[in-house]
Order: structure tokens, then sequence, then C-alpha cells
């Protein structure tokens, strides 16, 4: 498959970057040299120093023979109109990302009018994700199988259900698998003889029923309280979405925004929620506005050290559940070791979104996990794979694959080493990035071809970057 991405930010890069794991021919667009140099020394990609929305620089590169763009600059506008011209410039394929509210209305004009085939809202993806993690107790999870699978991260602390006990010994995981566990940034993949120690995250996969079984061992206060009050920190985009999505749930939300004409648009566009102008770092303020009564504090503003910050003082004051939004991939690692309940980066899971997307076919979801060194992909088996009607054992699968649940005839099941895969059983599939070559070949059929529609135009060549 033949991809260009325009834009080299930070989606762009990590897109970029999971585009060639899978052997990818993958193109990177930007105005900027500099950047591109730096995408040149850690990535195998072919780099244009051009502005998309040039059109004979898209004539240049043969823009025709593309199958896919995806426009990731900062701009919804510049981005709708490098689609519309790549597309009648004979592209296959484009997406776009928009993040802007006013657009969300007219996603079916712009996509039909301008000849966008996908849009992906970082934002409002981001918004999703921690309203589902307010609304249950456990970290930020991915739903498969329609709702009937899950894999979710608990952060274990000190419960002594979990810790100085060996996999093998935890009661009450029969139709559960712990794929991962991370530990002071280090991801480990265990065995049955893995001691679990304080301060583990453990990433578990099974029963969305038993899962919640699992739940009921954490007897915090806060995972059991149900969330009425929340505070959200910074009114941009993600902030805008949140606080409209809780509201309509009937919870109550104080909103502090820094720019005073912004705080009189969000007055206006949002209803039942409390927005107040002021600095969200100011202490005094968030305790003349019951910080410490509040159920949950998300921080979404654009500041990673901000947002992180003043989730921490929320833990202090006494908030149950308190969240940061963060964008720069070097502090997925340290996020583990702060006393904070969950972090969020847009980047991955705008990535997943436009992976499960570009793979298309029988892959029906993808989540990128640990902080982009993992994913979990759901797959509906094709008779032609040679996985098929062979116990998981004699698979011979890397130690980074972990088969986590089957889904067959509507029941599911967590498999065993005498387990076998059946043609059209679901399966969900936990990879670290690295094995992630592995995992393609795995689910390579008999003729050669690749489970997903465009896999199947994987080339496998590879282009080399630019001197």
């Amino acid at each position: 498959m033949k991809v260009i991405i325009v834009g080299a930010g930070k989606l762009g890069i990590k897109l970029a970057e999971s585009m060639v794991f899978e052997n990818m021919d993958v193109t990177v667009m930007d105005t900027n040299a500099k950047i591109l140099d730096r995408v040149n020394e850690h990535l195998d990609v072919l780099t244009v120093t051009a502005n998309g929305i040039d059109i004979r620089a898209l004539k240049e590169i043969n823009i025709s023979e593309y199958d896919l763009l995806v426009a990731s600059t900062d701009s919804d506008e510049t981005n709708t109109l490098i689609c519309t011209l790549a597309k009648k410039l004979g592209c296959k394929q484009t997406i776009a990302r928009i993040r802007n509210p006013e657009y969300m209305a007219q996603l079916d004009f712009i996509k039909t009018g301008l000849g966008i085939d996908h849009i992906i809202n970082p934002d409002l993806a981001t918004a999703n994700s921690i309203e589902k993690y307010l609304l249950k107790s456990y970290g930020f999870s991915g739903d498969f199988a329609n709702g009937k699978v899950q894999m979710v991260d608990f952060n274990i602390r000190s419960n002594e259900y979990f810790v100085g006990k060996k996999v093998m010994d935890l009661k009450g995981f029969e139709n559960l698998l712990i794929t991962a566990i991370s530990r002071n940034g280090v991801i480990i993949i265990p065995s049955g003889s893995t001691e679990i120690l304080e301060g583990d995250i453990i990433h578990i996969i099974g029963k969305s029923e038993e899962i919640e079984k699992i739940n009921k061992l954490f007897k915090d206060d806060y995972r059991k309280k149900r969330v009425q009050n929340v505070m959200i920190l910074g009114g941009g985009n993600i902030g805008y979405y949140l606080a409209d999505k809780l509201s309509k749930s009937k919870i109550q939300v104080t909103l502090i925004e820094q720019d005073k004409k912004r705080c009189e648009e969000l007055t206006e566009k949002l209803n039942d929620v409390l927005v107040i102008h002021g600095d969200g770092t100011d202490l005094p303020l968030l305790e003349e506005e019951h910080m410490g009564s509040m159920d949950a504090f998300i921080g979404t503003t654009g500041f990673d050290e901000e947002n992180l910050l003043m989730a921490l003082m929320a833990k202090q004051a006494g908030v149950g559940k308190a969240v940061a939004k963060i964008s720069r991939p070097n502090y997925a690692k340290i996020v583990d070791r702060l006393n904070i309940d969950a972090a969020v980066n847009p980047v991955y899971i705008t990535a997943s979104y436009i992976l499960k997307y570009i793979r298309g076919g029988k892959v029906v979801s993808v989540s990128l996990l640990l902080g982009g060194d993992g994913e979990v992909t759901e797959i509906i088996v094709d008779k032609d794979l040679p996985i098929i009607n062979k116990p998981l054992r004699e698979l011979n699968l890397p130690k980074g694959i972990i088969i986590g649940a089957i889904v067959r005839d509507g029941k599911v099941f967590v498999p065993k080493g005498d387990s076998v895969i059946k043609p059209k059983d679901r399966i969900v599939v936990f990879c670290l990035t690295e094995d992630l070559p592995s995992l393609k070949m795995f689910f390579t059929d008999n003729k050669g071809g690749i489970l997903s529609e465009l896999w199947n135009r994987t080339k496998g060549s590879r282009i080399h970057p630019n001197s």
C-alpha cells in the first residue's frame, strides 16, 4: 500500500511510524524541512518538502499512484482542500483531520461534496474516551465484539488481593487474561509465575461481565461513587466536547478557561455548564470553586505539564478521579509513576481510528495502548488463514502476541493452549508494536493475501529516505 501523510506533527509522525511497521510505502510531506530531517533520522520513509495544497507538488510525486492520503496539518480548512485536490488528481482514498465543532454538523456534505472518504476528529474522540472512563471505574478501555469483550487497565496500588501474588495464584481470573504489566514505565509480558508488585498497572482482557467482577475487588470509595460533579480545566475543543456530553448526562460541570472571549463563546454554546473565567492554576480560585468536593477533575489545556500538575493537585485536594490530557510521547513512560488516575493521548486515540480504517476488510477495531508500544486488534477470521483448526500451542506465536479472547456464535471464551480457532471467529489479539510484522505474517492467507482488504495491496518494498 502506498500512503502519503501531509503534516508531520505528532499525529502524522505516529501514523508514519505505525505504517512503516506494517511495511507500507510511506511518504511524509511538510513545509518544514528541519522536521522532515528529524523524521528521516528515525523512520524509513520518503520525505517531501512542499505544501500539500500545491497542485504542482502533488503532480510531481504522482499522487494518482497513491492508495491513500492522510491530511493531518493544523488547519481543518487546509486538510479539507488537500483531500479535495488529491482526489481530483487521482488519489484513491483520502482521510482528513477536522476538529472544529462547527464543521461536525456538516460532515455528510463535506465528505460527499469535497471528495473526502473519511473524517477523524481527535478532540471529539478524546472527549468520548474521557467520558467513558468517568462513567466506569477502571482505565481507558477498548470495547470489542460489540461490547462483549473489553481490555482495561487497573492500577493496583497497594491492593492486597494482588500485591505479592503470582499471576497463576489469582482467583477469579478463569475467564480473564493479564496480557501485560506496566511497571515503572517498563512493559512486562507476564507468565504464570510473574509476581505482581505494589504500584503495578495490570492490563486485562476478557468478558465484560468478568471485568466488572474484578472491579469490585477495588474497595476505594471513589471507584464505586457515581460521578456527579466534574471540574474541567481548559475550554478548548476537548473541554467543550466533554462538558457538552457530561451536561447532557445530567452531570454538573464547572469549566475554567483563562481566555475571556472564549468563556463568552462557551457560555452561549453550553447549557447547564458553569463557565468560570480565570487561571486554572490559581489555587485560591480552585478552592473557591470547591475543587476538593468534585468527583472528578480533568486537565484538557494545551500544556501537558499544566494538565499533569493540576491533576496531581486535584488528587491531593481529595478529588476521586483525576485525568490529564497529554500529547508528548516521552511523558507516556512517567505517567504510571504519578498519583493520577489516568492520562489520555489524543494522538494514540486518533491513530487507532485511522489504522482501523486503512486496514479495512475484516479488521474490526484497533486500540493503541501502553504509550503506543502495543495495540489490541479485533479480527474476523478468514477461512484461508493458516492459523485455523490448529491448537494455539502449535502456532508458536511470539511472546508479544497474545490471543486474548475468541467470540464464536455470540459466546466469549478466553482461549487455552488446546483451543482451536475456526473460520468466522472474532478474535481479539494483543500485540507489542515490535511484533507487528509477525502478527501480519500469522494473518496472511494461504494465497499470499492479507486478511485486510488494504493489506492486500501492501507491496512489501521500501522507499528509502532522502539524504
